[in-house]
């Protein structure tokens, strides 16, 4: 699988407050405000991939999206996930919200398969915060044992 590219890595920090120091004022007075934040960056879902002489599998975490608000294509070998999880501001009449952590936003992940992948027969499958795919790889690019007559 040497042919499979990796989204770049989520920023990793050396130091104290892992080259953020500008976060750590900016939230110094206000830690636990009751509004997302929203960073420009997008989030990186994380994945299992599984290579078998048929076909790909990618499980792929997606917590907090709807089905409809998911986007995957397959353009010359890469498999783009692209999903949106939207804010929802449902403050009750009895009291406001104290503390969110979840994040919201964009999820964008790009994997490059190879050209072997048959993008007209990938099955997509969505439940509890987990995209499930099956990319079959196309028939001419399986190994094809070649029998010799001997006469």
């Amino acid at each position: 699988m040497a042919n499979i590219a990796q989204h770049p890595a989520r920023e990793v920090g050396w130091g104290l407050f892992n080259n953020n120091l500008d976060n750590v004022f900016e939230n110094l007075f206000n830690p636990y405000s009751d509004k997302p934040s929203q960073e420009n960056s997008n989030i990186v879902p994380a994945i299992d991939l599984h290579e078998s002489e048929n076909s790909y599998s990618i499980r792929a975490e997606i917590p907090g999206v709807k089905e409809e608000d998911i986007d995957v294509t397959v353009h010359e070998g890469v498999l783009s996930i692209n999903a949106e999880s939207h804010y929802e501001n449902s403050e009750k009449e009895e009291g406001r919200v104290i503390r969110q952590e979840r994040r919201y936003g964009k999820y964008v992940r790009s994997i490059r398969l190879g050209k072997d992948v048959d993008a007209t027969n990938v099955k997509a499958s969505y439940k509890d915060g987990v995209l499930e795919l099956v990319l079959p790889k196309v028939e001419e690019v399986k190994p094809k044992k070649i029998s010799i007559n001997v006469n």
